[in-house]
């Protein structure tokens, strides 16, 4: 409780002297800080559904974790992930909510039709993320490697182009993140604790930014390689250690080719090599199944590379145009810590309550689950730090979040912690029109 009123201290701090400084000189370019908002009380017809859910959750969530089978589990927690998101984007309605976020003037759909010669884009990619460059790129396409626009070119390609096809690719595939850590938590820490967590992943405050953003899909991508990863270091067979460390290799190639920013991932994969399971294995198992990790890696930039996008050319270019932007008048001095209120807004009380009770376990104990939770709480730390991501960071920061949200499973009293999740992102989805 008292780390949980610390986050609510911290949060009122952000929003207070936020207001006044944006009133003062307007620096922080966000109308509702530290959210990138407007204030908007408003329901939709998202809300009965909503409500719904977030009741059905918190009254069985936590007895039917522990009693379904595995497979009978993940496939619950899915299905309990995409009603909570849909519901909550919904709340905002279906042109709003879903259809329109992704076709605005800075999304990636403004740029789709620009990719009608693919390779040529690719070699021309880089020549257009300043924003003095002739045509520059919408913000969000000049700030993300071309794996991100790609995907909703091909998703044109094959019939499915718009707003609303795009809002429901991010919405089916962002919804699988929490099923990725559940998988990764069984393998490294046990069945118990990730069945504990599985409501909380379920029923999580992040959604409200999930369900309308691709940033729930970066997520989702990065959130299988670490799983991937995990299950190629406690499978019984060869072939699927192989298969898997090659799968985690291959996402996580394609991670750093939707995001600049998730190359931090491979921190929260470390923490796994290092864990290496639930049963401590030999350091032979880790070194056996590093190479095909490395080899999957390498496909993805090797095949934009053979296409002439050049990685580090494009970083160091994003790095000048951001600091064009909106982040060049933002101040660090709010944001590095403004940016954590964010976080608690987005993975909510009850994840920092379990990350409390962590942090002992980890110092008494080194417990795996511990372990895996400090390295998700490393990465996300040091994104903060670099000063490259000023405000917005409840949708940037999503892909290291959904990994701090199974610290619930720590909570001996899930039902209260799991209400005041749900109390939390009906009450943001409700009184604000998010940006993202």
């Amino acid at each position: 409780m008292y780390a949980a009123a610390a986050a609510v201290l911290l949060v009122v701090a952000a929003v207070v002297v936020g207001h006044d400084i944006q009133q003062r000189d307007g620096t922080l370019r966000v109308s509702w800080p530290p959210l990138y908002a407007n204030w908007l009380p408003h329901v939709g017809p998202g809300t009965p559904a909503a409500l719904a859910v977030a009741v059905l959750l918190v009254a069985y969530g936590p007895p039917l974790a522990a009693r379904l089978p595995w497979r009978g589990l993940l496939g619950a927690a899915y299905a309990a992930a995409s009603a909570w998101t849909w519901s909550l984007a919904l709340i905002d309605g279906w042109h709003w909510g879903i259809a329109r976020r992704l076709t605005t003037k800075y999304e990636y759909l403004q740029a789709t039709d620009r990719f009608q010669n693919i390779p040529e884009t690719l070699r021309e990619f880089t020549r257009h993320i300043l924003i003095d460059s002739p045509d520059h790129w919408p913000a969000h396409v000049a700030g993300h490697p071309p794996g991100a626009t790609l995907t909703f070119v091909l998703l044109d390609r094959i019939g499915l182009g718009g707003g609303a096809w795009a809002g429901v690719w991010c919405l089916t595939v962002g919804a699988t993140a929490g099923v990725a850590v559940l998988v990764t938590v069984r393998a490294l820490a046990g069945e118990r604790l990730a069945r504990r967590a599985a409501p909380f992943l379920a029923l999580a405050p992040a959604a409200v930014w999930a369900g309308t953003s691709a940033d729930g899909y970066f997520a989702a991508v990065a959130a299988w390689s670490v799983a991937l990863l995990a299950l190629s270091l406690t499978a019984g067979r060869r072939w699927a250690r192989r298969g898997s460390a090659g799968g985690a290799g291959l996402l996580f190639g394609l991670t750093c080719y939707l995001s600049y920013g998730l190359t931090l991932i491979a921190v929260i994969g470390a923490t796994v090599l290092l864990l290496g399971g639930v049963s401590p294995g030999p350091a032979g198992v880790r070194l056996r199944v590093l190479p095909y990790v490395l080899l999957g890696a390498a496909v993805v930039p090797l095949v934009f590379t053979a296409y002439g996008f050049n990685w580090w050319e494009a970083y160091h270019l994003l790095v000048e145009r951001y600091y064009q932007g909106a982040a060049g008048v933002r101040p660090y001095a709010y944001w590095v810590w403004g940016n954590l209120a964010c976080t608690v807004l987005m993975v909510g009380l009850a994840t920092v309550a379990g990350l409390r009770r962590a942090g002992v376990a980890l110092l008494r104990e080194r417990s795996a689950f511990a372990v895996l939770l400090a390295g998700s709480l490393l990465a996300l730390l040091i994104a903060d730090l670099s000063g490259m991501s000023k405000a917005e960071t409840e949708r940037i920061w999503l892909p290291f979040a959904v990994w701090l949200l199974a610290a619930g499973a720590l909570l001996p009293r899930p039902r209260p912690w799991l209400a005041a999740q749900g109390v939390l992102a009906l009450t943001v989805n409700h009184l604000l029109l998010t940006g993202w």
